[in-house]
């Protein structure tokens, strides 16, 4: 990951809060079924990143706000959850980098 500012105090806090190493955190939502206790994220993936953010940030007194930007796309709805609001995510980041074709009204 290659973090760019022009305040070197803000590179610093952010190079802490993002440093590529494994996180543990207690989310059933990312258990294996009958599992338990905590799980070990490994550094590069969106549930690391989500979880870097979320539990470095307040350690340097910052809070922390995840809100995808994506264009041409709809919200998350939970009634249709065919999809995990991760995936979402990951669906919304990719359109917006031009990874993934555009959603189409006809399909």
């Amino acid at each position: 990951m290659r973090i760019e500012t022009a305040d070197d105090a803000a590179g610093a806090v952010l190079s802490r809060i993002f440093r590529p190493t494994a996180i543990s955190i207690d989310d059933p939502a990312l258990r294996t079924a009958g599992a338990t206790g905590p799980v070990v994220l490994p550094p590069g993936s969106l549930p690391w990143f989500q979880a870097a953010a979320r539990t470095r940030s307040p350690a340097e007194g910052l809070s922390v706000r995840l809100a995808p930007e994506g264009r041409m796309t709809m919200g998350w709805d939970p009634a249709g959850a065919y999809r995990t609001f991760g995936e979402v995510i990951e669906q919304k980041e990719e359109l917006a980098a031009g990874r993934a074709a555009s959603p189409s009204l006809t399909d």
